[in-house]
């Protein structure tokens, strides 16, 4: 209670006793007929807002303390001494009662107003905004999400947006809502490449920028072509066509990849050694990886892994070299 409030509230306690001194005072006739009591209050009408307390103050006609009550304790409650407190937004009235007296007062509780420092917030996915509310009567602020999988809030009014959509933030105080719509925005993405070939086993590495913090994810269409890691390394696995695409919160970009069909071609086409002679042949392969070497008679002649021939038998053979499904071949006399 401020002292301005304490000044007046003692005037008219001071206005109060002296008119109950007075009518106390007055002489007492034989055979008079019963007194009507009376309760003089320091206040008749009163405004608050939910949570304040007023102390409502009487002077009665025989000196005793009133009975306090409330017509609706669930707006306004009173306590035995008249400290009135502030629930909900409505109207109620107050009763201060003696024997063969009474006085009211007429409470009125408002509304409590909640002001957001926007109604409307736009983010890119894994980005924050902060939510701000004010009430009329200083009480505290919750909030909460209808779409969490979209926009999460915490209790400081921190929004993360988690996925595309929109989602509305609902700030409460004292049953007064206030509500915020947040929209998460699809992102924007950007392919380094949109096409890429390869032979097999090579590598190419794809990168994206996007607008959204999320992690993108990759995936190809054809496994046993081209496989591709979360990392966006592209592996050529045999030649033929694959897509490669990569997701940021529902968004896609794709990237065509090309195994192409190496060429693969012996130095020479015919070859002739004496038995127990042995020759390295030189095969040229333009994916540069390795050929698989074979022979279609082993009687005749017989090649390792690094294209070492070695004559078995008096005859002929073909000695073949294979890469990637393409395969090459040169003739072997052996004398």
């Amino acid at each position: 209670m401020n002292s301005k409030h304490f000044l007046r509230t003692a005037y008219t306690v001071t206005i109060l006793a002296a008119t109950l001194l007075l009518f106390i005072s007055q002489p007492v006739r034989a055979k008079a007929a019963p007194r009507i009591g009376f309760v003089i209050l320091n206040s008749y009408s009163q405004k608050m807002k939910i949570g304040d307390e007023f102390y409502l103050l009487a002077v009665t006609s025989n000196g005793k303390k009133p009975t306090f009550t409330s017509s609706s304790s669930k707006i306004a409650s009173v306590n035995a001494y008249g400290k009135i407190t502030a629930k909900a937004a409505g109207t109620a009235k107050i009763t201060a009662k003696i024997k063969n007296g009474e006085a009211a007062c007429t409470v009125t509780v408002t509304k409590t107003t909640i002001q957001l420092n926007t109604k409307k917030i736009s983010l890119e996915n894994g980005y924050s905004a902060k939510l701000t509310a004010k009430t009329s009567n200083g009480h505290p602020v919750t909030y909460r999400s209808d779409k969490k999988s979209i926009a999460t809030v915490d209790e400081n009014g921190y929004i993360l947006a988690k996925k595309p959509g929109t989602a509305t933030i609902t700030a409460k105080a004292d049953q007064t809502t206030a509500v915020c719509r947040v929209t998460v925005r699809k992102p924007t993405l950007t392919l380094n490449r949109q096409s890429v070939s390869l032979y097999r086993r090579q590598q190419a590495r794809l990168s994206v920028k996007s607008s959204s913090k999320s992690i993108p994810k990759w995936k190809t269409n054809k496994k046993s072509v081209a496989s591709v890691s979360q990392s966006g390394v592209v592996t050529a696995l045999k030649n033929g066509r694959a897509t490669i695409t990569v997701t940021v919160d529902g968004v896609c970009k794709t990237c065509e990849v090309t195994v192409k069909k190496p060429t693969v071609k012996f130095e020479e086409n015919e070859l002739t050694l004496a038995v127990g002679k042995k020759k390295t042949l030189k095969v040229s392969v333009s994916s540069g990886n390795k050929p698989v070497f074979s022979s279609s008679n082993t009687c005749i002649a017989t090649v390792d892994e690094n294209g070492v021939v070695t004559a078995n038998d008096v005859g002929k053979a073909y000695i073949y070299a294979a890469e990637d499904g393409v395969k090459s071949r040169m003739r072997i006399i052996v004398k």
